[in-house]
């Protein structure tokens, strides 16, 4: 298994109302070797709170192409699944010039785990490799009664560009958030590339 290139992919925690957090958390990059051991526990992490049920194709849309992009929160103890979150990375057209757009289409963190900075840091690493592979935005949809998904969204740079009125099956309503990581004049070509 892969380790992400940030760090040890071991981070200290907390102990849990709910029970014992494990003191290091281990967090390891996606890998198509890790399939058959993981794709179910992601598929159930992942429908279990999230509004669409999304099939086995969708995984395996994401996880083969960019695999990279993807990240696991695993106990250490147990190398069972606590948290995943799963990204692309592509050029989109619809900006003038082109951007190379990265995008979060799933995040989940088991329930029992919650609150203890799980989520944040699967975004970070997520952010981190589609920076280290050049992504000039990231964006987004979550629903908009999903609070603590926008507040942690918001505490690392995303703003709210658009909502979206009943775009999931269940009716309920979205916003799209992005996260601008170049300047404008950057992406066309002007102003220092070095700076973010």
């Amino acid at each position: 298994m892969s380790e992400p290139a940030t760090g040890t992919g071991i981070e200290p925690r907390a102990k849990s109302a709910e029970g014992e957090i494990p003191s290091e958390l281990r967090y390891i990059q996606y890998e198509h070797a890790l399939e058959k051991k993981y794709l179910p526990s992601i598929r159930a992490i992942i429908s279990k709170d999230l509004s669409e049920p999304y099939s086995i194709y969708v995984y395996r849309y994401f996880l083969y192409q960019w695999g990279d992009l993807c990240f696991m929160t695993l106990n250490p103890f147990t190398d069972t699944l606590i948290g995943v979150i799963v990204c692309k990375l592509e050029t989109h057209q619809s900006h003038s010039p082109p951007t190379l757009r990265g995008y979060i289409a799933m995040l989940a963190v088991s329930s029992a785990y919650r609150n203890h900075g799980i989520a944040t840091t699967l975004v970070r690493k997520a952010l981190d490799a589609m920076i280290e592979r050049g992504a000039d935005e990231v964006v987004l949809e979550t629903e908009e009664t999903n609070v603590p998904a926008m507040k942690l969204y918001e505490r690392l740079g995303f703003i709210r560009s658009k909502k979206l009125h009943r775009y999931y099956l269940n009716g309920n309503s979205a916003y799209r958030l992005v996260l601008h990581l170049k300047r404008v004049g950057d992406m066309i070509g002007e102003g220092d590339p070095g700076m973010i």
